[in-house]
């Protein structure tokens, strides 16, 4: 079949794209598509706002249900749904729908009714024709997937509608494009017939897609094709259409590559050139097979090199290039030459430039560039290596290194492997380049050495290329070990350096064979020179290959001359002393150690041919331990002892010769080579003294000795220890040698106990004189630690000790000194005690070594230790005390107070400190066991009383350390005392009570050994007591204490303070009443101390003693109580306060008034120890009320006549006790009381008590007195909470809380009753309204507070008078009932005449609540009340008592009528008047408020006369309505309103209510002024005459009221009263009020201004001849 017979089938017809809607074949079916379809789009839209799963499920299943039916009728629904496409204004969602739930039907099995597929075929390719927007994409592309979908049953159909729309010179639509490009993927056999047609078309399309979109279509298209065209010819037995060779595909695509290459790749799009790009490679593949195009192909190198400097990805470009170089390979046709240089040019700077930041793949990139090199080494490969020759003539290091890397490539090329020819070509440019010094360069180079071998081209790196890299590696290790600080970047670089040294150097020793013996020499010289450790372990391991390839290749030769085997070595014994010390660390560097025993093993025929045998037994077992260990879980000393092991076993075998000699000598020579500290250092000496004390020649090892005593560094403390070991373990062999080397080298330093030059030897390291010293001392007596014992008798005490002891007196004797001195003793008097049958050795050194040592002690600090220096001392002591002779008595009790003192004063270290930890640790030991050695030398009645007063600060230390060593020390001596002497010891009278005292809380503490200790040291003090009273314990007593010590044992808590109590009891009886007074002072004293438990102890035995001996202490309470108070406060926990209070109490149930008495005289502010004990007190009630009564009465004393005591009762009862104390023990009791004792008989008298007391606090604070006790009285300022009116309102309300009246409570709280009493101005109207509130709610107690407050009232104390005054209930009825009310209005009328201000206010206030209380009697005294309240109008005017005048006035006049007021009406309004201006807000305010109430009482005889005084009024009643106080503004305002009504004029009264507002307020100003304009024209202007001196006032808010209030009356005044006004004297009043600081009042004057000046111009207007 031809492509035109193909394009001849049957499809739609060309009309069919027109078609027009069909009716449905069953309308049922099309509503119930509909209907899903309706649900599908509702699901969209849900979806797309809510975000739900709900909305999808029901769009799934809607789309179920439709596909599911199509399974039983597939063209009803088929054409049901076409319908639907077909419906005018159809949704985008929708028709996307309707497109996949058809592309679902068309996939499922079945036939579909042809005329129907015709009429989708025909929609769907209308559809993806349409314009392309937004949706327009959408619709296309599900349009054009179900076209596709149509294509696996229909082909024939939609290709001829596709080839339909696909004509000649004429563009396409894109979608067409596209679907062509899916069907050809999908239908590859089906569309090979048309692919001819199609490429053609499309190629004639090419000139006409100018849109980048159209043209990206089409380069996806062709990429598409080409694929096709590919899977097509690669599976042509599959096909049952024509075939079509690939020539005749080549042909066909070649114009169209040119057309891309040459035209569409020029356009400035990227897209474009990204799709056009991408499209050429599956083009190439097609085309570059053709030997007839492939020479075409490449005339377009060029313009894709071009591209590289464009924005397009250079991935893709390198690409394409890759596959033309590659296929010019495979085919043997080389690029032309004159194209070599561009794509040399052209890859190479992608190469050795950096990639742009747009580049996303420039690693890929560089991988297909390296792919394009290696494809031009094998076609070009003399012109590329004379390319990259040229480029390393740069000295640019990125050049370098790029080319460096591509030579790499080329080396590494898989098969074929690169000829011969190129791999030399490439190591002469290599070679040019090895000079270079730079970093990256020389990591290049290196790897390329290294690829060579890989490669197998290690014969062509023989020579230089093991030379560079020998270099190499010393030249970075020298750097790496000589590296600055400042110069971190460049030690990173050298590191990198060094790694890939090391890794050619793997790869060169694991892959070359027969290498030179140069290379060999250069390893083994890098590990006995390096100091860069690091690397030791790879070049070990290659040493090893190396050696084992040397050995095996000389077997062979050995085989054929019977030569030995071996390698060539340097010195064997500097080989093994470098490998020794190295291992001793063999986990450094990647695990060395296994890799030098290995190669040792290697080497050992070499090193030690009598070795070799031994070494390969031992070695592998040294390799398996370090096997089966890490750097984590080896152990130092375990190695260490095995290397010395294996060292030890290695010199056997050459016993009789000198090579451990002159091993010696290699490890001497290889010390320098260390840093120290380090284990290898520390090893190094180790094993130098090891092998010296093996040495056959005596004067060798001095030689070596002395030249190591010369080069030691003794400021260092590592060199120096291990030259101290070196010497000790040498004297094993070499003791005489030993002593003579350091007696040589002492002469030889030439000491002077003046002048010690011994800097003058060392120039590198000046040693310090006591350095040399300390470290001469320690040799001496290490030498004595090793030596042979017989020959130790011999020299210890000359030369050792004699010369430590010089050596140290001679010094400045600092700590490093001290220590070292320390440590030879020790050592000296170890190695003594270590020999055998010493009974008559006797050591002639101790006393003057015992005199060093005690005085060293003395200067230790006592309460620190910062060093071992204590320890080491105390240790040697004990030492020399076990060696003869021995010490004395009186050389033991000096030893023993020294070492207590030194030792037991040291605090424990803290955790973090395990040093310090150590160090207390061992001196606690090294004190035990001196101890031990000394007590037994000091016992006597002295030496006990002198124990004891040593460990009594130690037994009370709040550590339990050191309570623990001082209890068991004091129990060692007391047993050795009591073992040694008896009991028969003499003690002071009442010194037991302290003795026992001081150890009684210790049988509580909290650990065992503690209590147990403790209890016998009471026992054996219980003893001595006896024996010193002649008395015996009964057999119950020592029953009794027998089972206490059993409990003590115990861990029970409560078991062992009841233990420690029933052993208090049996003491008690034992001791007298002096005893029993120090016992319990000093248990009192031991109260804080330890802790709570000893504390507890104290107390319990305390109260034990008391309940037993009360009766009997009666002259010894104040005592007693004394010693109780004073140690309270320390008590912290609550249990002890408890029972010490109970103490307190005690006393006081036989003591009463003394222990109050003392309480109240304890200063303030109450403590927490005294709060308890009065809390103590307030938990037995009756007790309390007592104790309430006597500090009512002390406090009622302060204001009653003071009398004379009868009585030693009465001298307590009255003693100076502090008010402010007494007051806050009334507080603590009311408030700790129990709260359902009411305290309702004592509520009366303590409101009035504590009234009283307030009162008298409103002066200054009255200071507490100085009262003379045994106590000292703190006299610094309490604190503010602490005062008498704080403390005062806080025990009323607690009084009140008490009442359980929550409505009471809530009340005061309420109308702050309590804030008002606090505030020395509102204090009196608090106590009015607390009156006022009692009054009305504690009913049952009127008659006693009446009757106390009228006896304030008759006072002669003015603070009581005053209160009483404001507590006066004339608000209330209650007086009136009580028959009360004549009494005290007589008081309040004498209280208005009175001097002081206070009294006067409060009984104007008390009058004026009369109207209140006693309304029906305001007539009956009406004539007293208007009197006194006038009067305090007048002159001079008190702002308080005036404005309580005026506020009593306003009362009083509520409940009068027009006629009782009389003449006193006019009197009180012209007052009311004269205030309305007052400076005063309060008495402004008050003034508004009693002319509103006149108003208010005004009748028919008043209203004319009150009129008049209303229009008197009404300008600054205007005016003040904006007063600053917004009290009497809104006061003001509302009198105002009260007097519209004496206007007259209805329209005014029916304005709005009172309101401040300015707004609201001009509104009524402009209508009133309107009015008046209307009716009285003069009274407008007369108010403007009145207002004007308002522009004056203080005020800034008046002068702005009275501006805006003149502009208001100015702009409604009439044209006759316009020509009065006096306009240059208005103009200069407002214009003087624009220099006022206020901005209101400016902008104010401002506006009146402009009205004066509108007014102005209308009285021109209106005559012309006037002038303003």
């Amino acid at each position: 079949m031809t492509e035109a017979e193909a394009g001849s089938n049957e499809g739609p017809s060309e009309e069919t794209e027109d078609l027009e809607p069909l009716e449905p074949d069953d309308r049922g079916t099309f509503q119930q598509v509909t209907n899903l379809l309706d649900i599908m789009d509702g699901g969209s839209a849900k979806t797309d706002t809510a975000g739900g799963t709900g909305p999808d499920m029901r769009k799934t299943l809607a789309s179920v249900i439709i596909t599911e039916k199509a399974t039983v009728e597939p063209s009803v629904v088929m054409n049901a749904l076409i319908r639907c496409l077909q419906v005018p204004e159809i949704s985008t969602q929708r028709k996307v729908n309707i497109y996949n739930i058809l592309q679902e039907i068309i996939q499922q099995e079945g036939e579909l009714e042809e005329h129907g597929v015709q009429r989708l075929v025909a929609i769907a390719s209308k559809e993806m024709r349409e314009n392309l927007e937004m949706e327009g994409y959408v619709k296309a592309e599900v349009a054009s997937d179900t076209l596709v979908a149509l294509s696996r049953n229909h082909f024939s159909m939609v290709m001829y509608e596709l080839q339909h729309h696909l004509k000649p010179l004429n563009l396409t639509d894109e979608f067409v494009i596209i679907t062509l490009a899916k069907l050809a993927d999908g239908n590859v056999f089906e569309f090979m017939p048309y692919m001819g047609i199609t490429l053609a078309t499309i190629f004639t399309m090419l000139r006409l897609a100018n849109e980048a979109k159209m043209r990206q279509a089409i380069c996806s298209a062709m990429e598409t094709f080409c694929e096709t065209v590919q899977f097509y010819l690669k599976h042509l037995e599959g096909s049952v259409y024509p075939v079509m060779t690939e020539d005749q595909f080549a042909m066909k695509l070649f114009p169209m590559y040119r057309y891309f290459v040459t035209v569409w790749l020029r356009n400035h799009n990227p897209e474009v050139k990204l799709g056009v790009i991408k499209s050429l490679k599956p083009m190439l593949s097609l085309l570059l097979p053709n030997d007839d195009l492939r020479d075409q192909l490449y005339d377009y190198i060029p313009l894709l090199l071009a591209e590289y400097r464009g924005g397009l990805e250079a991935l893709f470009v390198t690409q394409v290039l890759r596959q033309i170089l590659e296929m010019s390979v495979i085919t043997s046709t080389p690029v032309p030459q004159m194209q070599l240089h561009t794509i040399f040019t052209e890859l190479h700077v992608q190469v050795c430039a950096k990639a742009p930041a747009q580049q996303q793949h420039s690693s890929q990139n560089l991988a297909e560039i390296v792919h394009c090199f290696i494809a031009l080494a094998r076609s070009y490969p003399k012109e590329l290596m004379k390319f990259f020759l040229s480029q390393m003539e740069m000295s640019k290091e990125a050049v370098r290194v790029g080319t460096l890397t591509l030579i790499r490539a080329v080396v590494s090329a898989d098969e074929p492997r690169m000829n011969v020819r190129t791999i030399c070509l490439a190591i002469r440019v290599v070679k040019n380049t090895l000079s270079d010094s730079r970093f990256k360069v020389r990591m290049a180079i290196l790897r390329i050495i290294g690829q060579l071998a890989l490669s197998g081209y290690q014969d062509r790196i023989k020579g230089w290329g093991l030379k560079y890299v020998s270099v190499q590696l010393t030249l970075s290790t020298y750097k790496l070990t000589n590296r600055r600080e400042s110069f971190y970047q460049r030690d990173l670089e050298e590191k990198m350096v060094h790694k890939v040294t090391m890794d050619t150097v793997r790869i060169i020793t694991s892959s070359v064979s027969g290498m030179t013996n140069e290379f060999w020499l250069r390893l083994l010289c890098y590990i006995m020179e390096t100091d860069y450790t690091e690397a030791l372990t790879p070049i070990c391991i290659s040493l090893t290959n190396l050696a084992e390839r040397q050995l095996h290749t000389k077997d062979v030769e050995a085989s054929v001359a019977s030569k030995s085997r071996h390698v060539d070595l340097p010195a064997p014994q500097k080989l093994l002393a470098r490998l020794l010390v190295l291992m001793s660390s063999p986990y450094k560097g990647e695990g060395r150690g296994i890799a030098m025993l290995n190669l040792l093993r290697t080497l050992s025929q070499s090193i030690a041919p009598s070795m070799a045998d031994m070494w390969e037994l031992e070695i592998p077992l040294l390799v398996k331990y370090l096997e089966e260990h890490t750097e984590f879980t080896w152990n130092q000393k375990t190695w260490e002892d095995k290397l010395v092991q294996f060292l030890r076993n290695s010199l056997k075998k050459t016993r009789g010769s000198n090579w451990s000699l002159r091993l010696s000598k290699e490890l001497n020579n290889q010390i320098e080579s260390f840093d120290s500290p380090s284990l290898e250092k520390g090893f190094l000496y180790r094993a130098l003294g090891f092998t010296l004390a093996t040495g056959l020649e005596a004067d060798k090892v001095g030689v070596l000795l002395l030249d190591l005593l010369y080069k030691t560094d003794y400021g260092n403390d590592f060199d120096r220890e291990g030259v101290i070991l070196c010497f000790g373990l040498c004297a094993r062999g070499q003791v005489k040698t030993v002593l003579n080397v350091l007696h040589d080298f002492e002469e030889r330093i030439q000491e002077s106990e003046q002048s010690w030059q011994i800097g003058a030897w060392r120039k590198d390291h000046p040693w310090r004189r006591e350095s040399v010293k300390g470290a001469l001392m320690v040799m001496y007596s290490c030498v004595a630690l090793y030596c042979h014992p017989q020959m130790l008798l011999t020299h210890v005490d000359n030369p050792i000790t004699t010369k430590i002891i010089h050596h140290y007196s001679s010094s400045c004797q600092d700590i490093c000194l001290k220590m070292a001195f320390m440590k030879s003793v020790a050592q000296v008097t170890n190695a003594i005690k270590n020999i055998k049958d010493l009974e008559d050795f006797e050591f002639a050194q101790k006393m003057t070594l015992t005199g060093i040592i005690i005085a060293t002690i003395k200067a230790e600090p006592t309460d620190s230790l910062v060093s071992p220096v204590r320890t080491m001392a105390i240790e040697a002591l004990s030492h020399l005390s076990s060696l003869k002779p021995f010490y004395s008595t009186e050389e033991n009790n000096e030893l023993m107070d020294i070492s207590i003192h030194s030792v037991i004063s040291l605090q424990p270290p803290t955790e973090d400190n395990e040093s310090i930890q150590t160090l207390y640790a061992n001196a606690l030991q090294a004190l035990e066991h001196l101890m031990e050695g000394l007590m037994q030398r000091q016992l006597d009645p002295k030496g006990l009383q002198e124990m004891v007063h040593l460990l009594e600060k130690w037994i009370l230390s709040e550590k339990e350390g050191e309570r623990e060593k001082a209890i068991n020390l004091h129990l060692r001596l007391m047993r050795i005392y009591v073992q040694s002497i008896g009991v028969c010891i003499p003690l002071k009278l009442g010194q037991i009570g302290t003795l026992v005292g001081l150890i009684a809380p210790c049988t509580c503490d909290s650990h065992t050994r503690t209590r147990m200790a403790s209890m016998d040291v009471l026992s054996s003090l219980l003893d001595l007591h006896a024996s010193q009273t002649c008395s015996s314990w009964g057999p119950s007593k020592e029953l009794e204490l027998a089972k206490s010590k059993e409990d003590l044992q115990d861990l029970d808590v409560e078991k062992i303070f009841n233990a420690s109590s029933r052993i208090a009891k049996v003491v008690c009886l034992q001791f007298n009443c002096d005893e029993v007074v120090s016992l319990i002072q000093k248990l009192c004293e031991n109260i804080g101390a330890v802790g709570q438990r000893h504390d507890k102890a104290s107390v319990t035995w305390i109260g034990t003693f008391l309940q037993m001996r009360a009766k009997e202490l009666e002259d010894k309470v104040a005592e007693i109580l004394g010693a109780i108070l004073v140690h309270l406060p320390v008590a912290d926990h609550p249990e002890v306060r408890r029972l010490l209070i109970e103490g307190v109490l005690l006393l006081a149930h036989y003591h009463q008034e003394t222990v109050l008495t003392s309480l109240l005289r304890q200063p303030l502010p109450m403590e927490s120890h005294l709060t308890e004990v009065w809390l103590a007190v307030a938990e037995n009630v009756p007790f309390a009320r007592t104790m309430l009564c006597g500090l009512m009465g002390r406090l009622q004393s302060r204001f009653t006549p003071r009398v004379n005591a009868t009585s030693k009762a009465d001298i307590w009862r009255l003693a100076a006790v502090d008010p402010l104390m007494t007051l806050c023990t009334v507080y603590l009791l009311i408030q700790k009381m129990d709260v359902d004792d009411k305290l309702l008989d004592l509520f009366p008298d303590l409101v009035y008590t504590l009234l009283l007391q307030l009162s008298s606090s409103q002066g200054p604070e009255a200071v507490s007195p100085v009262l003379k006790t045994w106590r000292l009285v703190h006299t610094g300022t309490l604190p503010e909470e602490i005062n008498l009116q704080r403390i005062t309102i806080k025990s009323m309300q607690l009084l009140f809380r008490r009442l359980s009246s929550e409505q009471l409570v809530h009340t005061l709280e309420e109308q702050g009753v309590w804030a008002l009493l606090q505030g020395s101005s509102t204090f009196l109207r608090g106590v009015g309204l607390l009156a006022r509130i009692c009054v009305r709610n504690v009913g049952g107690y009127r008659q006693r507070l009446s009757e106390l407050v009228l006896r304030g009232m008759n006072s002669d104390v003015l603070s009581c008078c005053v209160s009483s005054t404001a507590v006066c209930f004339m608000s209330d009825p209650m007086l009136y009932q009580e028959k009360l009310l004549k009494p005290t209005v007589l008081m309040l009328e004498k209280g208005v005449d009175h001097d002081d201000e206070a009294l006067r206010v409060l009984s104007l206030r008390a009058l004026g609540n009369m109207a209140l209380g006693a309304p029906k009697k305001v007539r009956q005294y009406r004539k007293l009340l208007l009197d006194k309240c006038l009067g305090s109008l007048r002159e001079p005017v008190v702002i308080s008592v005036t404005s309580e005048g005026m506020e009593a006035l306003a009362k009083i006049l509520a409940e009068l009528r027009e006629g009782d007021v009389g003449s006193s009406f006019g009197i009180i309004s012209e007052q009311c008047r004269a205030f309305f201006d007052n400076e005063s807000e309060l008495l402004r305010l008050k003034a508004f408020v009693l002319f509103g109430k006149l108003a208010t009482v005004v009748g028919i005889s008043k209203k004319h006369f009150f009129k008049e005084e209303v229009k008197k009024a009404w300008v600054p009643l205007m005016l003040h309505c904006r007063d600053p106080c917004s009290e009497a503004a809104q006061a003001c305002v509302t009198t105002m309103f009260q007097c519209v009504r004496f206007w007259g004029w209805k329209s005014l009264e029916n304005c709005p209510g009172p309101s401040n507002t300015s707004e609201e307020m001009t509104v009524f100003q402009i209508r009133l002024c309107s009015i008046l304009t209307q009716k009285k024209p003069a009274v407008l202007y007369s108010f403007l005459l009145e207002a004007m001196p308002y522009v004056n006032s203080n005020l800034p808010r008046i002068r702005i009221a009275a501006c805006d209030l003149a502009g208001i009356i100015m702009n409604h005044m009439s044209a006759h009263h316009l020509k009065k006004l006096d306009f240059p004297t208005l103009r200069n009043s407002f214009q003087e009020l624009q220099l006022d600081s206020d901005l209101g009042v400016r902008r104010a004057a401002l506006e009146t201004l402009r009205v004066l000046d509108t007014c102005c111009q209308q009285q021109l207007l209106a005559s012309p001849e006037g002038i303003c």
